[in-house]
């Protein structure tokens, strides 16, 4: 891929925009709009929901951002530091990032901590910060802006330099996960997001989203598709690999009936199974060692404990990282043949793809004035007719600030 040198981008695609990342961005925008809104009803598809234990469409989301974050970044610090000099880009792009954690305290909103002066003092400063930290503030804009200032060291390395950052990361949040981290993000109150360490492995679509910017910009004609292809492909397999380690969580038969693993949902050793766990499997059937797929449900609690290996977006696990990671550069390369090749551009994600801050913020308010309209058990038709007007209002706004050229950016 990429040397240091290269990494500043000196061709002159690089100084306009890439159609193929505004519209993937427009379609991942437009994503989280289904199932942020259609995940609140009954009614809602399975697939468009999160379920912590396997990867759902809904589960795909946040990946495309990080990715779409991680390309982005390479591409416009290059820039940036070919313009203002190294030092000045480094510190205008930490103060930006900083910034946009500022924003998320703002942004995700805290419920009233304690009723009176003398409960707040008896909760204590980390008594009040401890739940906030662990579940409400750490949702996708304070992922983007944490793991961002993660990659920060690396961000115009070569590629063989970001891949060894990027595996180190993901081995530190192995061996946090088998001390504490699993059990403790997946214990109440529930962590969202991978927690506040989830940052250690949403630097996986992150770091292959710069490597997709080398991919696309220093090309000298059209870049090569079979390469991102084959990788695509390679790391879509490794997550799912990875997953069947959780084929050694499944309880046997014999005690799956017994009210005590019934009633336990993680597993006692939900990182590194034990010795009667890898003797259980000795002698079955290589079908026996191979997980569900992803967008498959597995079995339920009673018949496999939550762990580490399973796709787990609450608790960011490597397999799931790793999947969405190869998905996201599979659907990009998608947006690549469609629109820098043969010049294909849709109007909506355009406009939401070119001011997606302004459209995440937006979505949550527009949110909160149509759904107090609408009740959990609403039928299909009003359910998805509410969806629609959700929709079209953000859109609405989205789009006159884009004819009047106002855009919010990081």
């Amino acid at each position: 891929m990429a040397n240091t040198a290269t990494t500043q981008t000196t061709s002159s695609s690089s100084n306009k925009r890439i159609i193929s990342l505004d519209q993937f961005r427009g379609y991942t925008i437009a994503g989280m709009f289904l199932v942020n809104y259609m995940g609140f009803f009954v009614v809602c598809p399975v697939v468009l929901k999160h379920h912590n234990t396997y990867c759902s469409y809904a589960d795909t989301i946040m990946p495309h951002f990080l990715f779409a974050v991680g390309f982005a970044f390479r591409l416009t610090f290059g820039r940036r530091v070919r313009t203002e000099g190294a030092f000045s880009a480094y510190m205008r792009v930490v103060r930006r990032l900083l910034g946009l954690v500022l924003v998320s305290l703002i942004i995700y909103r805290v419920s009233p901590i304690a009723k009176t002066w003398t409960e707040l003092q008896s909760i204590g400063i980390w008594g009040a910060i401890a739940g906030p930290l662990k579940r409400t503030w750490f949702q996708t804009l304070m992922h983007i802006a944490v793991t961002s200032l993660w990659i920060v060291p690396v961000i115009r390395a070569r590629a063989s330099v970001r891949i060894a950052y990027m595996i180190f990361s993901a081995a530190a949040h192995l061996v946090l996960s088998y001390y504490f981290y699993f059990t403790w993000v997946n214990s109440p109150p529930n962590g969202i997001d991978g927690g506040p360490l989830g940052f250690l492995t949403w630097t996986i679509p992150a770091i292959i989203g710069t490597l997709a910017c080398d991919w696309v910009v220093e090309a000298k004609d059209l870049p090569r598709v079979k390469p991102i292809l084959f990788w695509s492909i390679v790391l879509m397999l490794l997550g799912w690999i990875i997953s069947c380690g959780t084929r050694f969580y499944d309880v046997p038969l014999a005690e799956q009936a017994n009210p005590v693993f019934q009633k336990q949902k993680l597993a006692t050793h939900p990182v590194v199974p034990d010795k009667a766990q890898f003797k259980a499997k000795q002698g079955n059937p290589i079908t026996a060692y191979l997980a569900e797929p992803p967008f498959v449900k597995p079995p339920g609690q009673e018949q496999r404990k939550w762990n580490y290996w399973m796709m787990s977006q609450r608790a960011g696990t490597l397999s799931y990282l790793f999947f969405a990671a190869g998905l996201s550069l599979f659907v990009y390369l998608l947006f690549h043949l469609a629109c820098d090749r043969r010049g294909w551009e849709l109007s909506l994600f355009r406009t939401l793809g070119t001011n997606a801050l302004v459209a995440y913020i937006l979505h949550d308010l527009v949110m909160e004035a149509v759904k107090p309209f609408a009740t959990k058990d609403s039928p299909a038709w009003y359910a998805w007719g509410s969806f629609v007007l959700f929709f079209w209002i953000t859109w609405l706004i989205v789009r006159h600030l884009e004819k009047n050229e106002i855009h919010l950016k990081l």
